[in-house]
């Protein structure tokens, strides 16, 4: 499947889904004069108890995308669909000047050599961006056929028509510049820390994105948190999120968090080095943090005090009307965070 299809659909007909491995998140937006107002969203999650075979995981994926499409109530089954993770690459490119008809062959060979995967079973897109001088610039994307195939048989499984394929990174980076304001020359991040993977996108010069997707993620910190306090899953869960425990059982997991989320953030921190050093940028001034796991007690203070930058947040439906009544008003207002990803898929037209 190409990354880009051209079908004649005008803005609004496409449904952005985000599968993630625990939970599918649904958002359907229409764009105005002012902006974007919400028409549908939605979250389900996927059951992950009893037979983990991949077969027995596909289905409960496919019954959760469904339960999703019904429950938000969608106008039409166009869907818009992401991956990530080490079978997808994002890369800036630059060349010298050569011959429009010779740009694809060149950007092909300049991802056969940054791609940490096989390009010849791979899907391959780019988008050029403008420059005044002598060269030619732009961002490439990567997946290979696998994971690609795997995300639109999910969505074609759901009774759905999987029109476009993008990247969580890309797709978050399109969100944040169509809601929030901030130079084009002021450098700042977004972190995305989902249940399997966690993505970081940082802005580089002229709005071009860095993207690095890592495999630690809530997941880790979750089991992590499990073996240093001796809680079960769903006492760590409820502290994390339900308000639940007691107060010597929220102590506990307040007291380890840090240590369960060292790996991720030595990570970040490498990454926010890395990028400056190489691109000579200014100093990252704030990150915004969104995702299933972004939400958990304690976490943003706990990244405000061992980032070199100011963590907050990020729910991009605050400054977006809804349409749809309140039990989407409802579920954007205490889930917001975790539907990022797919409010940018949503933002994307054909």
């Amino acid at each position: 499947m190409d990354f880009k299809k051209i079908l004649g659909l005008k803005f609004g007909d496409l449904v952005g889904l985000d599968i993630g491995s625990s939970c599918v998140k649904l958002v359907q937006l229409n764009r105005n004069g002012n902006g974007y107002e919400v028409l549908a969203a939605g979250i389900v999650p996927i059951d992950t108890a009893g037979e983990k075979t991949p077969q027995a995981v596909e289905l409960r994926t496919i019954r959760a995308v469904t339960e999703c499409c019904r429950e938000a109530s969608i106008q039409n089954n166009y869907a818009v669909g992401s991956v990530c993770g080490p079978d997808v690459a994002v890369r800036y490119f630059k060349f010298p000047t050569i011959p429009a008809e010779e740009v694809a062959s060149a950007v092909s060979l300049e991802a056969e050599q940054v791609c940490p995967f096989g390009i010849d079973d791979s899907a391959i897109d780019y988008e050029l961006i403008p420059d005044s001088s002598d060269t030619i610039r732009g961002v490439l994307v990567a997946a290979t056929n696998k994971v690609v195939r795997q995300k639109e048989k999910l969505l074609k499984e759901a009774s759905l028509n999987p029109v476009l394929m993008d990247v969580d990174g890309l797709a978050l980076f399109n969100c944040l510049n169509e809601t929030e304001d901030f130079a084009s020359d002021q450098a700042i991040a977004i972190l995305n820390v989902g249940h399997t993977f966690s993505t970081l996108v940082i802005s580089g010069d002229n709005c071009v994105p860095f993207v690095r997707d890592t495999n630690h993620a809530g997941q880790n910190i979750t089991g992590e948190l499990i073996n240093r306090t001796g809680l079960s899953r769903k006492q760590v869960f409820d502290t994390l999120f339900e308000d639940g425990g007691d107060i010597e059982q929220q102590q506990l997991v307040e007291k380890n968090l840090d240590a369960a989320c060292e790996v991720l953030i030595d990570d970040i921190n490498g990454t926010l080095r890395f990028y400056s050093a190489q691109k000579k940028t200014l100093f990252i001034e704030k990150i915004y943090v969104c995702g299933g796991f972004s939400q958990a007690r304690g976490f943003i203070d706990l990244l405000n005090s061992r980032l070199p930058a100011e963590a907050i947040l990020w729910n991009p439906f605050e400054k977006m009307p809804c349409r749809g009544g309140s039990r989407f008003e409802d579920l954007l207002q205490n889930k917001g965070p975790s539907l990022a990803v797919a409010a940018g898929l949503a933002m994307r037209s054909i």
